[in-house]
C-alpha cells in the first residue's frame, strides 16, 4: 500500500512540474556575445553633402513588435491603434555630422523608447524630420541640424497607414500633415458585426489576368474599415506646433508641393473599391489647390482597373500619376515660369 501511496505521489508531482511558468531564457554568454550585436547605422546624406545622418535601429524586433494588432485591407497591414504600417521598420537612435567633422554628435531631446521612421530633410537641408511611434499614434519631430536637438511639433494623431504622414512646404517652415479625422467612427469588428447579406461578384465576359494578391478586402465591413483607416484630415503646422486647417477628411494617398510653393497637389482614392486588386488600382483622383485649399484644377481621374495583362511593362490604358516635377508643371500648369502661372489663372477664367 505505501509503495502504491508513494508512486501516486510521485507520479502528481511531476505533473505538477510540468505545469510550472517558465519564462524565456538567455542563452550562454558566448552565444548571446554572438548573436546579441550592434547592427551598424544607416547613413543618409542631404543633396549638398554637407550634412550625414546616422540612424540606428535595434538588431531584432521585440515581442510587443511582433505581437502588435494587424489588419490586413486592401493590400495594406496596418496596426489600428498607432495608425501606421505594422511592417514599418523602426530606428531607435540618431546621430548627425557635418561632413568635414570627424565625430558624430548624439542629437538630443529624443522620445523616450524612441520608433523613429520617415525621416527626411527640410528642402534649405537645416532641419530634419521623423515621425516617431507612441503606443497611441504617430507624432512629428523636427531635429535643427546645427544644435543637434529634437523638438516634437504635434500629438500623437497623424495617419500614417497610407505612408508618409507629412511633407514639407517649401519654405521649410511649414509641413503639411496628414491627421486622423477629429470625427473618426468606430472600426467594424467582423466576429460581432453580422452581414446583412451575400457577397456577390459578377463577371462581363473579359479575360483579366490577374495575379493572385494577399491581403485584400473580402466584404463591405472590410471596406468600411479600409475608409476609416485611411481617412484623414489635411492641416498646415508650423516649426512651433501652430496648426491650420487646409482641406477636410478623404482619402488621401498622396501629396506634393509645386515647386514654387504655392499649389498643392493631392491623390484621393474613391469608390467603388475592389475585391481581387490591392488599392493602388482602386480609382484615383488627383487635382491642384491653392494654399487656402481652393480647387485650381482637376488633373486626373483614374477608373477602377481591374483587367491589366500580366507582365512588368504592363501599364494602365490612361493617365498615369502625376507628380510634382517640371515634366507635370509643363503640362499642368503649375511650375516656375510665369507662363505656367499664368496657363492656371486662364483655366479659372474659362471655368
Amino acid at each position: 500500500m505505501k509503495i502504491k501511496l508513494t508512486i501516486c505521489l510521485l507520479a502528481f508531482l511531476n505533473f505538477y512540474e510540468a505545469q510550472e511558468s517558465i519564462t524565456y531564457q538567455k542563452p550562454s554568454a558566448e552565444i548571446l556575445t554572438l548573436a546579441d550585436y550592434e547592427r551598424p547605422p544607416s547613413v543618409l546624406m542631404n543633396s549638398k553633402k554637407d550634412w550625414i545622418l546616422f540612424t540606428y535601429r535595434p538588431t531584432y524586433k521585440t515581442l510587443e513588435d511582433l505581437s502588435q494588432q494587424e489588419m490586413k485591407l486592401g493590400g495594406l497591414r496596418i496596426n489600428p491603434v498607432t495608425n501606421i504600417s505594422s511592417t514599418a521598420t523602426y530606428s531607435n537612435n540618431l546621430k548627425v555630422r557635418k561632413l568635414n567633422d570627424k565625430t558624430e554628435v548624439q542629437v538630443k531631446n529624443l522620445p523616450s523608447n524612441p520608433k523613429i521612421t520617415y525621416t527626411s530633410f527640410s528642402p534649405d537641408e537645416k532641419k530634419l524630420a521623423f515621425t516617431n511611434t507612441t503606443n497611441k499614434g504617430v507624432e512629428l519631430w523636427i531635429v535643427d541640424l546645427e544644435t543637434a536637438t529634437a523638438k516634437k511639433i504635434t500629438s500623437d494623431n497623424l495617419n500614417a497607414n497610407l505612408g508618409s504622414p507629412y511633407v514639407w512646404n517649401k519654405d521649410s517652415q511649414n509641413l503639411l500633415i496628414k491627421t486622423l479625422p477629429q470625427n473618426r467612427a468606430t472600426l467594424i469588428d467582423s466576429s460581432k458585426d453580422l452581414p446583412t447579406g451575400p457577397i456577390v461578384s459578377t463577371a462581363d465576359g473579359k479575360v483579366s489576368q490577374n495575379r493572385t494578391y494577399q491581403d485584400l478586402l473580402k466584404n463591405p465591413q472590410d471596406e468600411k474599415n479600409f475608409e476609416i483607416l485611411t481617412a484623414s484630415e489635411i492641416y498646415n503646422v508650423d516649426l512651433n506646433g501652430s496648426l491650420k486647417k487646409i482641406k477636410d477628411q478623404d482619402l488621401y494617398s498622396g501629396l506634393s508641393f509645386s515647386p514654387d510653393g504655392n499649389y498643392l497637389m493631392a491623390t484621393t482614392i474613391k469608390k467603388p473599391f475592389s475585391y481581387i486588386v490591392p488599392l493602388n488600382r482602386f480609382p484615383m483622383t488627383t487635382t491642384v489647390y491653392d494654399m487656402n485649399g481652393n480647387v485650381v484644377k482637376v488633373v486626373n481621374e483614374i477608373p477602377l482597373n481591374e483587367i491589366m495583362p500580366k507582365g512588368f511593362s504592363s501599364v494602365r490604358n490612361r493617365k498615369k500619376r502625376y507628380g510634382m516635377e517640371k515634366r507635370f508643371a509643363r503640362n499642368v500648369g503649375v511650375c516656375r515660369s510665369s507662363r505656367w502661372r499664368r496657363s492656371i489663372e486662364d483655366s479659372r477664367l474659362q471655368r
